[in-house]
């Protein structure tokens, strides 16, 4: 077999993969490399439910509550999740207004018609494709469509429903020890019920804490349920990439199912397969770089649920009973909402499972610790840039006997290649004979013709794992390497790295010994300008990582193949 061939058939073969999972992903497909796997940690117990008066049952069934207020669901779905408000909010009612919440990290506004999250800006993430110049999750806008809603499932004897996102909410009494820009109380009283919601914004961060205090006002017990709601439009953020999609889509994360992905094409069909039922877990949207989690601080039974609620716009939530109320006496149910970038760090010590949003594909498991390393001499550098150079050098020299062995066969290749080159004009018309010749030269010269094969297919798992740790992770954004490269997860403005390394890609060509086809010859000639032409829409962090990989094969191939010339002429 020709080395040569063999190599030029692996980097087209690539070349199409990565193509055929941006097609896939572009259309709404999903990607070949798959998600993340599905193993995490153990969750710990963390918050309770506190209730003042009447017996706390396990919440074990779900009772059947009228629609009348609340549009219905699938039928697929338990009548408790049935009765979901999973629709818009109705107009605002005269007098509605917005409040405002905001620490340095994070702005919200909610809409006191529903006591809803409608608008999210991540004030410490600077976007140019947004109005005002940073990134903005929740939003009201018709193309965009995103909110964070809750209330309550059921209804008095009366038929009157519990408050729910779609009720008025009119503002209530704050502590005076509690800053009223990141502290809001909101009370509404429907169906002798009276919800009051507090959310609280810590002094930075992107950490909604949200609790529900369900206070009985009616003559009889009650046994609410609560239910936590995200709501989103299909389409993709502005300012994403057309050449490079990662997964977006509501996820559902629990002991039994571990992490689940869902996509959107799969709610419009009503084929969303996730865990239905479970003692713990959360549920999240994810989109690159960003996404929005409910994560309930109980370990109670809960219902998740999915749906489509009109052309382009999904929900996804969770329904857990609450104890029973008895009149007079109230109960405190506890959640956070986490709006914002997904920074490892951070997710990881909200809930377990939390930090699976990043989304590695099928190789995490090598992606997980590129990561860890790249983050560690990021701590070091203090420039992602620079770590990019750092990690690169690293595992190049990992790498170096697997590389070394391959730039060795080549080295020999390119000396027999006009022996080669005689032999196919010798045996022209007969390729037996042509092979078998081959074959006796490379046994008589000790070269296997996979040699230079086989330690490439070895990296090329770790070059993939590196490849999605350099796209996927959130603090590449707005972070500056050198000059004029501002931002290493956007493209280079001037395209000064993807022409440099489409030149180093053309210096490692004629370093190879050039295959005995002309049609080879010429693809292999072409293939620095067909990469670089991809890599002028890749982040500018990727081509870097080409880049510096490419410098330092160019070397390394260099120093190989002059040992290997030096040897050749001592045994002459």
């Amino acid at each position: 077999m020709d080395t040569r061939r063999a190599i030029l058939w692996i980097i087209f073969s690539m070349s199409l993969l990565l193509l055929w999972d941006a097609y896939m992903k572009h259309s709404g497909q999903g990607s070949f490399f798959g998600g993340p796997p599905v193993t995490s940690p153990t969750p710990e117990k963390s918050g309770t439910t506190t209730t003042t008066g009447g017996p706390a049952p396990t919440p074990t069934a779900t009772p059947k509550a009228d629609s009348t207020a609340i549009p219905s669901a699938p039928k697929t779905l338990s009548p408790a999740a049935q009765s979901v408000g999973p629709g818009p909010a109705a107009p605002p009612a005269p007098g509605a207004e917005r409040a405002t919440l905001a620490n340095n990290e994070i702005e919200l506004d909610i809409d006191l018609q529903g006591a809803r999250i409608v608008r999210a800006i991540l004030r410490d993430q600077i976007s140019e494709a947004y109005d005002g110049q940073r990134v903005v999750l929740f939003d009201l806008a018709a193309s965009r469509r995103y909110e964070a809603q809750s209330g309550l499932v059921g209804q008095s004897a009366a038929q009157v429903a519990f408050p729910n996102h779609t009720s008025l909410f009119k503002r209530g009494p704050l502590r005076d020890d509690l800053d009223p820009k990141r502290h809001l109380v909101l009370v509404s009283e429907s169906g002798g019920v009276k919800l009051t919601k507090t959310f609280s914004l810590d002094e930075k961060g992107h950490t909604i804490r949200v609790a529900h205090t369900v206070q009985n006002t009616g003559a009889d017990a009650l046994a609410p349920m609560i239910y936590l709601q995200l709501m989103r439009g299909g389409d993709r953020p502005p300012g994403e990439s057309q050449f490079y999609q990662t997964f977006m889509g509501p996820a559902v994360f629990t002991q039994e199912g571990k992490f689940q992905k869902i996509d959107f094409s799969e709610i419009e069909k009503n084929k969303a397969t996730h865990v239905k039922n479970a003692n713990d877990g959360w549920f999240g949207i994810i989109q690159h770089y960003f996404v929005s989690a409910w994560i309930p601080k109980n370990d109670a039974p809960r219902e998740f649920y999915t749906r489509r609620i009109e052309t382009n716009l999904y929900s996804i939530g969770l329904i857990q009973a609450l104890p029973s109320i008895a009149p007079g006496a109230q109960q405190t149910h506890e959640a956070t909402l986490y709006a914002g970038p997904q920074l490892q760090s951070i997710l990881e010590k909200l809930a377990p499972g939390l930090d699976l949003v990043v989304d590695y594909g099928w190789l995490t498991f090598l992606a997980k610790p590129i990561y860890w390393l790249l983050e560690q001499l990021h701590g070091f550098v203090a420039n992602w840039g620079w770590a990019i150079v750092l990690l690169t050098i690293i595992i190049k020299l990992i790498f170096y006997p697997l590389s070394a062995a391959s730039y060795k066969s080549m080295a020999k290749m390119k000396a027999v290649t006009p022996r080669l080159m005689k032999l196919r004009e010798l045996y022209a018309n007969d390729k037996a004979k042509l092979n078998q010749a081959m074959m006796e030269l490379y046994k008589t010269e000790k070269i296997n013709p996979l040699g230079g094969c086989l330690p490439i297919l070895v990296q090329i798992p770790v070059f993939i794992a590196l490849y999605w740790v350099l796209l996927a992770s959130v603090e590449m954004r707005n972070a500056p390497w050198v000059g004029w490269i501002t931002d290493l997860s956007v493209p280079d403005p001037y395209f000064i790295l993807p022409i440099v390394m489409a030149i180093t890609m053309f210096i490692q060509t004629k370093l190879n010994p050039p295959p005995p086809d002309p049609i080879q010859a010429k693809v292999m000639m072409a293939m620095p300008i067909v990469f670089s032409v991809f890599f002028f829409f890749f982040p500018a962090g990727l081509v870097l990582y080409w880049l510096v990989n490419n410098v330092l094969s160019i070397a390394q191939q260099w120093a190989v193949m002059r040992q290997i010339e030096r040897a050749a002429a001592a045994h002459r």
